[in-house]
């Protein structure tokens, strides 16, 4: 039996993160950023981009899941869509595995701080904190296990995702 965990969040609500620390925390475990496939410069987001992510996405999820040496997959992106979700699981090879849907989310003034930090280290522009904000309650709307990070370290979330 296979896990995909699949954990959603807004852009730096710390999946990156968590998801690092489960892959050490779980036995035979592969690690797919969603991020990753969209490593390009510049940066475009058209209709042809957006599916050819979501092909890659899907392509390598299903070679983690019919690869006979990972019994755990961990996939992060910011998946703050219903429609997302879905399309994907639609997609995937699921017959031998259990999936957890898992999205982060925190309050508005942790979320902040912690993308402020990344704005002055320079990992991220100013504009990417209110585009994180209004993204916050989107989270709210998805079949998902909602877990609140605000006070939260890293590692507690992956406890608790590994506990349920």
């Amino acid at each position: 039996m296979k896990n995909l965990y699949m954990i959603g969040g807004t852009m730096g609500i710390g999946k990156t993160t968590v998801c690092q620390i489960l892959k050490q925390k779980l036995d035979n475990s592969v690690f797919l950023d969603g991020d990753w496939c969209w490593d390009m410069s510049p940066f475009q987001v058209t209709s042809e981009t957006k599916e050819m992510v979501l092909e890659n996405i899907i392509f390598l999820l299903n070679s983690f899941l019919h690869c006979s040496v990972y019994e755990n997959i961990v996939f992060c992106w910011v998946m703050h869509e219903q429609k997302i979700i879905d399309d994907i699981l639609s997609r995937l090879d699921l017959s031998d595995g259990k999936v957890h849907l898992i999205s982060l989310i925190c309050s508005e003034e942790a979320l902040a701080k912690r993308l402020q930090k990344d704005v002055e280290k320079g990992i991220r522009t100013e504009d990417v904190i209110d585009r994180s904000i209004g993204r916050i309650a989107l989270y709210d709307c998805l079949d998902t296990v909602k877990i609140d990070t605000s006070k939260l370290l890293p590692e507690q979330v992956a406890e608790f995702i590994l506990e349920n």
